[in-house]
Order: C-alpha cells, then structure tokens, then sequence
C-alpha cells in the first residue's frame, strides 16, 4: 500500500528577541544553527526611504523563532516566513518589499522599498570570526555571494556595501566609554551610559593618564568630568594622542579657554586641541546631572554616527 507523506509544515514565526545588537544577533544564529538550522536576513537594497540602514540583520531559527530588524517592524513577521521557506528549500532567496514590491498588502511607512537577501546558514563559522574580532574590539565583515550562496569573512569597507556581485556588511566594536571625573554628573553619565549598553570604563584619578591609554582605541569617548583642570591633564594628554573617535571635557567657554592656553604651552597643536568638544554636551547649559549626562551621551551617540556613517 503506497503512502504519500504530507509535506513538512512551516513554523509560525515568533519572535524571540527585542535586539538590534549585531553581536547579539549573531550569537542567536550561532545557537539556531547547531540547533536546528538558521536563516540570515540582510537588507541589501533600499529604495527612497527606510527605517534601517544597509547591512541590517535578522536572524530566523528553524523552529520559528527569530530576532533584529530589516524595517520598523512593519515587514519582519514576513520575512521570517520567507526565511523559513528557504529554510525548507534549502536555498538561499531574494525578497522585496514597499516600492517594486509584488507583495501588494506590505506598504513601508516610509513610503520606501527595500531588498532582503536570505542566506540559508551552512555553519557558522563566519559567524565566529566577526565575533572573535569585535571580542578583540577589531572592526569586522561578512562576504555574501548570492551567486554561490556563502557568506565568507572579508576585509571591512568603510560602511556595507555592494563589491562587485558580492554584498558586505560591517561590523565594529560597541562603543567604548572611558569615563574620568568623581561628581555626580560622573556617576550619572557611567549609570545611563550603562543602561545605553555601552563598555563604560571608570578611570580612577591618580591612574588617569597610564590606565586609559590602553583602553582607548577608535570605538572610543572619553568624557571628562572634572571640576579642576589640573585634574583633568594627565588623561586630556593620553586622549589627545589616542585615536578616540570624542574627546568631551565640562567646563565652561571660559574654562576652555584656560584649557586651551594650557594645551598650547605644552606644543598641542590647533588641530589635536580642537579635537576637544567643551562645553560638552550636545545642549547645554544644563542645571542638573540628568539633563548633562542625556546631553554628553546625545553628543558621543551624534559623533559615533558621523565617524562611522
């Protein structure tokens, strides 16, 4: 007696986690992969405007579960379900949405369009290798052949990018807070810095200038929170000769002022000292420790996003 096995049904998607963290993301395919199988979602193409920038990810478990963003929210349900179709083909797919779309009911906010190419995961070991290197805070990329349906690792481009028939996506460092100063507003900006999700380093005074050297790379701000200059010199040095993508110091246009003279009596040249942002802050002034450490994390935020647009 002949039976005919009814086709394997698909997963309803669910998603899982509330995350756009790339390391995050690449952690949960990591885990799908060896668990059952994993889709990786990237944004390729944006047409007109968009919510997310390209490279964006998401990640599709084969039970269903999937996690980060490729939109505001408004698409995500719909390219879980396509990953999972390509997950049961076992071929990499193509898919688009908004503008150009034949998904007539799927309307992007933005009034936009956008490509997403799913790769259907083989292993992960390309996946280890961006997470080996932003563990060593090493920017990092993934190659995506949607000719040959890999995903190697690759030298990072400045942003993700098309290269030839390959598309890149890039990967770098969370940022890195290295923060100096004993008031309160010092313990304002660590505490909301923390909650930002930031790596908040605390530099103790008296250490200042050799601690934070070698914790200071281009993924780096250094905020300075002192009431007093000369309290403030040891690290300002170490900071002004460092490659941290922000350099902040309190104190009033007066006070820099002072500062200025200082840095310029120690051979500081105009363009090392006009690295400094001070007043600091994005608005200012402000008359308390909330409102000033909401104003320095708008301006390093701002200034990580121009450095690395």
């Amino acid at each position: 007696m002949n039976q005919t096995l009814a086709p394997r049904a698909v997963p309803i998607p669910v998603r899982a986690l509330f995350s756009d963290d790339p390391a995050e993301l690449l952690r949960f395919a990591i885990d799908a992969n060896a668990s059952g199988g994993a889709a990786l979602a990237t944004l390729v193409e944006i047409r007109g405007g968009a919510a997310r920038t390209l490279g964006s990810h998401m990640v599709v478990a084969a039970n269903g579960r999937f996690c980060g963003y490729v939109s505001g929210g408004c698409v995500e349900a719909a390219v879980a379900s396509e990953a999972l179709l390509a997950m049961a083909a076992g071929r990499d797919r193509t898919v688009t949405f908004g503008d150009g779309s034949p998904f007539f009911d799927i309307v992007l906010p933005c009034g936009g369009g956008i490509s997403v190419a799913i790769h259907v995961l083989k292993n992960a070991g390309a996946l280890r290798h961006v997470l080996d290197r932003l563990e060593r805070r090493q920017a990092a990329a993934l190659s995506y052949s949607q000719e040959r349906q890999t995903l190697e690792p690759a030298d990072p481009p400045h942003r993700a990018c098309w290269i030839e028939r390959d598309f890149v996506s890039v990967y770098r460092p969370r940022t890195r807070l290295v923060l100096a100063g004993q008031a309160i507003e010092a313990q304002a900006v660590a505490g909301l810095a923390a909650v930002a999700g930031y790596d908040v380093v605390i530099s103790r005074q008296g250490e200042e200038g050799r601690a934070a050297a070698g914790r200071i790379d281009p993924f780096t701000a250094v905020v300075l929170l002192h009431h007093d200059l000369d309290a403030e010199a040891a690290i300002l040095k170490t900071s002004l000769q460092s490659p941290a993508f922000y350099i902040g110091a309190l104190g009033s246009t007066r006070t820099h002022r002072r500062r200025v003279e200082r840095l310029t009596a120690l051979a500081f040249g105009r363009d090392e000292i006009d690295r400094i942002k001070a007043p600091i802050g994005m608005f200012g002034p402000t008359r308390d420790a909330t409102s000033l450490a909401l104003s320095v994390l708008a301006d390093v935020a701002a200034a990580r996003l121009v450095a690395y647009a």
